[in-house]
C-alpha cells in the first residue's frame, strides 16, 4: 500500500510541475503578446502566485517521494535512469530559480508602467526574452525526466 500512496504522489507531483509550468509559460507569453502593462501585471502577479503554491510544493515533495520510492522498491540513487532523472532535475531548478525572481521582476516592472501609464520598459524586455530562454531547457528537462520514469532504460545504467 506505501508504494502506490507514494507513486501517486511522485506521478501528481509531476504532473503539477509539467502542467503548472507549461500553464505559466502560456499566460505569460499570452500576456506580453498583448503588451498592455496593466495586463502582463496582472498576469504575472498570478502567475507568481502559482509558481510558490503549486510549482514550490512539487519541487519539494519529488526529491521526497522519488526517494522514498527508491528505497521502498529496492533501486539504487545510482541506477543510471534515476542518477539522470536527478541530474536533469537539479538542473530543471538551476533555470527554474532564477525564472521565479525574473517573474517577479516582470511582475513588478509592468505594474510600475500600468501605474505611471507609460510604455513597459526596456529592462522589462530583455528581462522577458531571458525568461523565455530559460524555459527551454527547464522543460526540456522535465519532459526528459518524464521519458525517464516511464521507459526506465537500463542502456544508462552507470559504467556501462
Amino acid at each position: 500500500m506505501l508504494y502506490f500512496v507514494l507513486k501517486y504522489l511522485h506521478i501528481v507531483g509531476a504532473a503539477v510541475l509539467m502542467g503548472t509550468g507549461a500553464g505559466i509559460a502560456f499566460f505569460m507569453l499570452a500576456a506580453h503578446l498583448q503588451g498592455k502593462p496593466v495586463v502582463i501585471a496582472g498576469v504575472a502577479r498570478i502567475v507568481v502566485i502559482a509558481d510558490f503554491i503549486f510549482t514550490a510544493t512539487a519541487v519539494t515533495a519529488q526529491p521526497i517521494t522519488g526517494v522514498l520510492l527508491a528505497r521502498n522498491i529496492g533501486y539504487s540513487l545510482l541506477d543510471g535512469w534515476i542518477f539522470w532523472s536527478i541530474i536533469l532535475y537539479l538542473i530543471t531548478g538551476a533555470f527554474w530559480l532564477p525564472v521565479v525572481w525574473m517573474q517577479m521582476r516582470l511582475r513588478d516592472l509592468a505594474a510600475k508602467a500600468a501605474r505611471e501609464n507609460t510604455e513597459l520598459p526596456r529592462q522589462y524586455h530583455v528581462l522577458f526574452w531571458w525568461w523565455f530562454a530559460f524555459g527551454f531547457p527547464a522543460f526540456g528537462a522535465v519532459t526528459a525526466i518524464f521519458w525517464l520514469m516511464i521507459a526506465r532504460p537500463q542502456s544508462l545504467a552507470l559504467g556501462t
